[in-house]
């Protein structure tokens, strides 16, 4: 074993990700139980809580593997056994079918999420009151509402938030004690499916746990199979998506992964006795999270048993826009607009700022030349961003701010300046606060 040569791969990894400019905020990787490498991309620290998205599915998981190892639950119950109150009058045979190993497995009667965020107040009776659209047990349909009844159940079976019950019987009893909390539906229910916000230090702890049979704190059997293939997904829209899925976890070419939007990975490698979890906001690049897939599996796995290093921390920064300084405009505007697609009213560039007007009113939207600026993002108190912009031609500014509160997600915009017109064009990832950011607008000079 050739110790130091790790380091040298990680690094590759690292460099990897920097040029296909992956958006990340952290990783670790262990291997036989032991963190070789901790690394951090200022300001996210390994014990600062970050949404984990679809993790939390994983997380809702372990919580019904403790009540199905203390027989409160059982694999092959209807789930409307534990929902009468929300059953209609004429409930569908397909959903009175739909047993909790099918919740599980994401083998619902169903093809898409029933509840509507920001529509219905409690999440989980939009599953009993939906149309079936297929027999259950039968083909893999990824539904986060699926996770949401999940969350529900471990509230009805145990009378704790599925929190709570981590907390008090596997999150603690494992030192997993990093801040942790649960967004919440509207009815005061945690997200099942997506709200988990936990650091990534208790990710590595908790998924480790798993790789090791629970503990004594979840049943070994349940994680055996858990991260097992359980449904068969051959029509996934990545490579990675098509290995499979276990129960409320993605299978991978070489073990499995708790998978969460934006590249919250778990992503465990048994016959290397391999982990790396990460961090990270892809939401901008469709296929963000395969290229931290791809680029663990080419550049580190095949080392993991051959190669050895010392433990390390790695202090890193999150890769600004390129900037080209010969291009700089210092000021320009300001620019008006009919109604259009963006709500945009004004615009004015000022040095590192556009004095953007819209429907939330009249804001700054600063940024670094060549460097992130923390801010708040424009007409969203509270919300914080880091926000890097770079000339990248002949009056062509592009704009990069990324949210980095419990929902990491971002807004990418390309300015253009003529004479007496700015076009702006923007993109975004779904959030309240980026809603307006999507399409295409031109204003003028008077």
């Amino acid at each position: 074993m050739l110790t130091g040569g790790l380091r040298e791969r990680v690094m590759r990894f690292v460099s990897r990700l920097e040029r296909e400019d992956v958006c990340m905020h952290g990783f670790m990787l262990s291997v036989g139980g032991q963190v070789k490498v901790t690394a951090c991309y200022a300001p996210f620290t390994e014990d600062r809580p970050h949404r984990m998205y679809s993790v939390s599915k994983s997380m809702t998981a372990l919580a019904v593997g403790v009540l199905l190892g203390e027989g409160r639950l059982g694999l092959d119950d209807p789930i409307t056994d534990y929902f009468a109150d929300y059953l209609p009058e004429h409930p569908d045979g397909r959903l009175m079918r739909l047993k909790l190993r099918d919740m599980l497995r994401m083998a619902t009667c169903y093809r898409a999420t029933a509840y509507r965020e920001g529509i219905d107040e409690d999440w989980t009776r939009p599953f009993f009151t939906a149309t079936p659209t297929h027999e259950p047990g039968t083909v893999f349909h990824y539904d986060t509402g699926c996770s949401q009844v999940l969350a529900a159940l471990v509230k009805r079976v145990s009378g704790q938030e599925v929190i709570d019950l981590l907390n008090e019987r596997v999150f603690r009893p494992l030192g997993a004690t990093d801040e942790k909390y649960w967004l919440r539906d509207p009815s005061g229910t945690c997200q099942g499916g997506t709200g988990l916000c936990m650091s990534l230090r208790d990710l590595h702890r908790v998924a480790r746990l798993v790789m090791e049979g629970g503990g004594g704190l979840v049943p070994a059997w349940f994680c055996q199979e858990m991260t097992r293939c359980q449904s068969i997904n051959l029509l996934g829209t990545t490579p990675e998506e098509r290995c499979g899925y276990g129960w409320q976890v993605w299978m991978t070419r070489a073990g499995w992964a708790m998978y969460g939007l934006g590249g919250q990975l778990a992503v465990a490698c048994p016959e290397k006795d391999a982990l790396l979890c990460t961090i990270a906001d892809t939401r901008l690049d469709p296929v963000g999270v395969q290229r931290i897939y791809d680029a663990f599996f080419e550049e580190l796995y095949p080392y993991l048993d051959r190669e050895d290093m010392v433990p390390e921390r790695l202090s890193l920064t999150i890769r600004p826009v390129p900037h080209d300084p010969s291009f700089a405009l210092q000021e320009a505007g300001p620019f008006f607009f009919d109604p259009n697609p963006l709500g945009l009213r004004s615009v004015r560039l000022q040095g590192r700022e556009l004095l953007w007007e819209n429907d939330r009113g009249q804001h700054p939207l600063r940024f670094g030349l060549g460097e992130n600026v923390m801010d708040t993002f424009p007409g969203w108190p509270g919300r914080t961003t880091l926000c890097s912009g770079g000339w990248v031609g002949e009056g062509l500014l592009h704009v990069r701010c990324q949210i980095i509160d419990d929902a990491p997600c971002g807004v990418e915009l390309l300015l253009h300046f003529g004479q007496r017109c700015l076009t702006v064009q923007a993109r975004k990832a779904f959030d309240p606060a980026t809603n307006a950011y999507e399409g295409v607008a031109s204003g003028y000079l008077r």
